[in-house]
């Protein structure tokens, strides 16, 4: 079948964009991974798909794919990415809408600068819903944190590393880093994500303070690899920070891609992400 679509970024974070409205789709994982193969397909980091919401309280309903043809429960930027297209497409004329997800409901709002503001809802801590395996570990509070220690062995030898661990919709471990750019983040990323206490997978952040308002930050995604940019990752780095004591909201966010601004109240708030989402070309592929 020909397939319609759009490529967007949003801070360099890449997508491929589906109007499941007016086109059908079903679509196997290999053809979701052949899609987002950047030789023999269009290439990205995640495909997003618009369709009509299952939910009568909702305007859509909001499905991702990692490049490893996986449906995951969210994506941030994505998530900008869509409120953007949903516009430009004349599939809505809000501003704000509600977008349904399989982790729960998300609320992006157009600004007037042409940036994008989603209300990713509140995180979650409670490490079974994660869902976190504590079993043998003992955790050490920090500020009003908990920092889990996760062995990890490289090249025969086993090194520790501390994290934070919470969901924003899907599963993370934030660690702070001396320098985000010379992070081991190919190396240990990997091994985070797989590691046995995720049984879900993970996403893993390594993040560096700047101030207590400006952090340097890179994530290692569940079944993407390293992005120039991840907006539930940025999120989730925040929260982390600020419940450790270290960081004051709002918080400017500097992914290897562009910018994000995060912005979070406490405890049983919303998390709220700001950032860009560019639309960069449209096209047709035989799938």
């Amino acid at each position: 079948m020909k397939l319609k679509f759009t490529k967007m970024h949003g801070a360099g974070n890449d997508f491929v964009v589906i109007d499941a409205i007016n086109q059908q789709i079903d679509f196997t994982t290999a053809q979701w991974k052949a899609l987002a193969d950047r030789r023999f397909g269009v290439g990205a980091d995640q495909l997003l798909v618009v369709e009509k919401s299952t939910n009568p309280s909702c305007d859509f309903r909001y499905r991702i794919f990692n490049n490893d043809g996986g449906e995951v429960e969210q994506c941030g930027n994505g998530a900008r990415a869509f409120a953007k297209f949903v516009a430009e497409k004349g599939l809505t004329e809000r501003r704000s809408i509600a977008v349904e997800t399989m982790s729960g409901i998300i609320a992006p709002r157009l600004e007037e600068d042409g940036s994008v503001t989603v209300d990713m809802g509140a995180p979650v801590f409670d490490p079974a819903l994660v869902p976190f395996d504590t079993e043998g570990l003992e955790g050490r509070p920090e500020g009003n944190d908990t920092l889990w220690p996760l062995v990890l062995e490289l090249a025969g030898e086993k090194e520790t590393v501390l994290v934070s661990v919470l969901s924003m919709g899907n599963p993370h471990a934030v660690q702070v880093v001396p320098d985000a750019d010379t992070a081991p983040v190919e190396l240990t990323g990997p091994l985070i994500e797989h590691h046995a206490h995720f049984p879900k997978r993970v996403n893993a952040g390594f993040m560096q303070l700047v101030s207590r308002r400006h952090v340097r930050l890179r994530v290692f995604e569940r079944g993407a690899g390293e992005t120039l940019a991840c907006g539930t990752g940025a999120c989730a780095a925040v929260v982390a920070g600020i419940r450790r004591g270290l960081l004051d909201s709002p918080v400017r966010v500097d992914a290897r891609g562009g910018e994000l601004s995060i912005a979070w109240a406490g405890e049983g708030e919303p998390v709220y992400l700001t950032g860009p989402a560019v639309t960069v070309f449209e096209g047709e592929i035989t799938v």
